[in-house]
């Protein structure tokens, strides 16, 4: 028996969304509570299969977990050991996160190769190379094992890491495990996004000091003993770019709130860049789809402040609503395309070019069809696209889509879309 949604597409949305927990936040805070045997409360917690996920993960560790209410948790890891569930590790691909805080503690660790999203070559180099220059070496007990083990090979000191690429989550591990280091480490070539941001200051609440967030340099002087916080996880800035396709893609009226507006600057360019009409007052961003007139434009993502990659695919549906061509160039993963199969197959006239750049011709008008979601962004894409669309639409794979947003359909059905979640053989 599997879920799949139906929706009934077509119809003019309105009223007021509001934006959730950052998922991404949540997958590095969390593991960032194991850096103390103190409690930590995280409030604000994404309901997500990914989230929960990584809190069962937690769990299997020795950490103790309380859910206070429904989405504020306490952690507290006193004792933790240093073999990580295969099954739940192969789950998802933010379980390389327990990595940092589990070698700050241990100095070991034994962790499969994490599962997660295909949507191109996704190498953890940048994770071992880190590591290396702190002191770690991997051990692989065969060739081409699926299972890594790490070890310190004598004491872990403060460095210098030059990374070999913007990587989210290698940033995040070195952040995390140079924040129980003493003395001052780097990294260079880090990545900045918000929710390295978020972390961060995190990690300087637990008492590490930490400069350089937002910049593609961060230098932490971290202390061997870090303390429990408070923290309450900060609104998702990919879903908030979601919604203001969504808006814009249904030539809708929405008013979409918790938004932090200063993470969205080259989102919110390229928004105007492709004609859509929108306000900003306070942390609500006000889109008047009715009154915009698509145009086409050229996106190309690029790593933060430029452009998510996690937006391609989601403003590649307002692009087939605009008039002209738009070229979508992925400059960061080669299989972020497959949604462009069930785009065209609903009437959208999209060339693949090479596996990074899609030609979008529009406005094509979109029916209703049988399309599968192939990743988690790709089913925010085919939702938006459903909805713009005339006629009926049943989207499989939908497990996908629960990985990032959250009761999706409960929220859309809350400004007035005919989606519903059923059960089918």
């Amino acid at each position: 028996m599997n879920e799949i949604f139906e929706i009934e597409g077509g119809k003019k949305l309105s009223g007021e969304i509001k934006v959730s927990g950052s998922k991404n936040s949540a997958l590095a805070i969390l593991p960032a509570c194991l850096l103390t045997d103190e409690p930590c409360i995280i409030k604000n917690i994404p309901l997500l299969t990914d989230v929960l996920v990584m809190i069962e993960i937690l769990k299997n560790l020795g950490a103790e977990v309380e859910w206070l209410d429904k989405k504020t948790i306490k952690i507290q890891a006193k004792n933790i050991n240093s073999n990580a569930d295969i099954v739940l590790v192969k789950k998802i691909r933010a379980s390389i996160l327990i990595a940092g805080p589990i070698l700050a503690r241990n100095g070991e660790l034994k962790i499969a190769k994490p599962g997660g999203c295909h949507i191109g070559a996704r190498s953890l180099d940048a994770h071992f190379e880190g590591f290396a220059d702190l002191g770690i070496k991997l051990i692989l007990s065969e060739k081409n094992s699926e299972t890594y083990h790490l070890k310190a090979s004598n004491k872990i000191k403060p460095n210098i890491v030059y990374l070999n690429e913007f990587s989210v989550t290698a940033t995040e591990n070195l952040m995390m495990l140079m924040a129980r280091i003493d003395g001052k480490s780097e990294i260079h070539l880090a990545a900045a996004e918000p929710h390295i941001q978020e972390l961060g200051e995190f990690l300087k609440a637990m008492g590490a000091e930490v400069e350089g967030l937002g910049t593609h340099t961060i230098i932490i002087k971290g202390k061997k003993h870090l303390k429990g916080v408070e923290h309450t996880i900060w609104p998702d800035y990919i879903e908030a770019g979601t919604f203001f396709s969504l808006a814009a893609s249904t030539k809708s009226d929405l008013k979409i709130s918790n938004v932090l507006v200063n993470h969205l600057e080259m989102v919110f360019r390229n928004l105007k860049k492709m004609g859509v009409c929108y306000k900003i007052k306070n942390n609500s961003v006000f889109i008047e789809g009715k009154n915009s007139s698509l145009k086409s434009a050229k996106i190309q993502t690029l790593p933060y402040p430029g452009f998510p990659t996690d937006l391609q695919a989601i403003f590649s549906v307002m692009a087939t609503q605009a008039k002209g061509e738009s070229l979508i160039f992925d400059t960061l993963f080669e299989g972020r395309f497959r949604y462009v199969d069930e785009l065209n197959q609903m009437g959208a006239r999209i060339f693949l070019c090479d596996p990074h750049r899609i030609l979008v011709s529009g406005p094509t008008p979109l029916y209703g069809a049988k399309i599968k979601s192939f990743d988690l962004r790709a089913g925010a894409t085919v939702i938006i696209a459903a909805l713009a669309a005339k006629g009926k639409s049943q989207i499989f794979g939908i497990e996908e889509v629960d990985r990032g947003y959250e009761k999706i359909e409960k929220r859309l059905q809350n400004i007035g879309a005919r989606i519903k979640r059923i059960v089918v053989e």
